[in-house]
Formats: structure tokens, sequence, C-alpha cells
């Protein structure tokens, strides 16, 4: 026999999943402020091993425009220096011999407006996986008439998914909306 709330719950799951990987995609995206997460994608050589940048040193944002970078390990100032100047940051950084800082510059009308175009994408690729899974959700239900569910729970089980779908929906506005927010004040 075919377990509705099962496949809702394995909807759902999907679902969430999506909206957690969309969160995790806006926090890498820099906003104008100072946010440790530009640096997560960021590998350094630590003793024969590529490490992150964190567990190497302390990172911290003493201001909302600067990034302050502590090594550990005095020998690991030039590795990370060159770390960050060969990723993608595209900020260069200043060692005064105790901390490592990443001046993080205003950003312009345009590249903010670049920058939400770029997470309307993200959206957008979210919102289509949550689409694919309300999809294959209605696809199980409906193979599910034929191993004996009734019409009836089939199109209950039909408008819940549809409720599912258009909550994480309003969610993924949401994120949006205050990614938009954030990027655009000055």
């Amino acid at each position: 026999m075919f377990d509705v709330k099962k496949c809702l719950k394995d909807c759902e799951e999907k679902m969430e999943m999506s909206t957690m990987y969309l969160e995790d995609e806006l926090s890498h995206i820099r906003a104008g402020r100072a946010n440790i997460h530009i640096l997560d994608a960021i590998r350094v050589n630590s003793y024969g091993t590529m490490v992150a940048l964190n567990n190497v040193s302390a990172i911290t944002t003493p201001d909302s425009h600067t990034i302050a970078i502590k090594p550990w390990d005095k020998s690991m100032f030039k590795v990370i220096e060159k770390a960050i100047m060969d990723s993608e940051v595209g900020i260069t950084p200043e060692n005064n011999g105790e901390i490592i800082r990443l001046g993080i510059p205003p950003l312009t009308e345009e590249r903010r407006r670049q920058i939400a175009k770029q997470c309307g994408k993200a959206g957008e690729t979210a919102k289509i996986s949550i689409r694919n899974v309300r999809r294959d959700g209605i696809e199980k239900l409906k193979k599910a008439i034929k191993d004996g569910l009734s019409e009836d729970n089939e199109k209950d089980a039909e408008a819940d998914l549809q409720k599912l779908h258009d909550r994480f929906m309003k969610l993924i506005d949401d994120i949006l909306a205050k990614k938009d927010k954030e990027l655009m004040t000055v």
C-alpha cells in the first residue's frame, strides 16, 4: 500500500533542501558589507595539506567594511595572502605583521544591480527545483492510484503538495526580497 504521508514528507524535505541551498548560495554573495563567508572557498597549503582558511586562522569582522584574518602560525602570512590574491574575492590584503586586513569597498549602483540579478538567478534555480519536486510527487501519486490509492485520497494529497509548493515559493521570495534589500541599502 502506498504511504501518502511519507510521499509528502519526502517532497517537503527536498523542498527544504532547495531553500537551504539557496540561503547558502546567497550567504556567499558579497553585499557591500564585510561577510566572512566570501572567504569560505579559499584553501591554503598548511604543512602539505590544502585546508580551509578558517582552519589556520581566526576570521572576524571588526567593522562593516573590514575583514580581519589572524593566522595562528606566523609562517602562514605569505601563504594566506597569496591564496587571497589568487582567489576570486578580488580584494588585495593588507598585512601589518599581526593581522591581515581586507578592506571591503562599497559597491557601485551598477554592481549592486548585477549582484541582485545574480541572486535572482539563484532564486529561480531554487524555484525550478521545487517545481520539479512537486511534479515528481504528483507523478508518484498518480502511479499510486494503480496500486490501490483512491482518487479522493490522491486529489487531497495533490492539494497538500500544492500547499507545500506555495509555502516554499513564498519562502524563496521572502529570502530574495531580504537579500535584495540588503544589497540595495547603502
